[in-house]
């Protein structure tokens, strides 16, 4: 199992790019039950890995806040250049992670199990610095 990580460019919360993919959905007309997906230059080449319980991870303003699972790859061509593309389908819902901070960089990268964050817990808050969050729960009120 592999796993991608790209950047939420414009993205200013998990509220706000459920907004933005709910928005892009639309305006492709895409039906209730089709998977979200995410236009990117280059298809990955590792894609069985991928696929394999794989998720895309997102990084919001700097910080890795959620992932989203991969379903498939589909290679296409943009009818105005001529130049190929693919999409990155990934289910619909968006999983919070605990919070991570990460480096700009352009595109997507390969993201290794072992460095991917894990999951927020059901009360756990995913804009809330992690230092507050933890005291937060210390004291019982999260």
């Amino acid at each position: 199992m592999l796993h991608l990580i790209k950047l939420a460019v414009g993205v200013e919360d998990l509220a706000h790019m459920k907004t933005v993919q709910a928005a892009r959905r639309r305006e492709r007309r895409q039906g209730p039950r089709t998977p979200h997906w995410v236009y990117t230059r280059n298809t990955p080449r590792r894609a069985e890995e991928l696929l394999a319980g794989g998720s895309l991870y997102w990084v919001v303003r700097g910080v890795i806040r959620c992932r989203q699972e991969l379903v498939g790859f589909e290679e296409d061509i943009d009818e105005d250049d001529g130049k190929k593309f693919c999409r990155i389908k990934v289910k619909r819902p968006l999983i919070a992670t605990a919070p991570r901070t990460c480096k700009a960089f352009q595109g997507w990268r390969y993201f290794e199990p072992e460095r991917a964050p894990p999951d927020l817990s059901r009360g756990d808050t995913p804009d809330m610095p992690p230092d507050m969050a933890a005291e937060l729960k210390r004291l019982g009120l999260l």
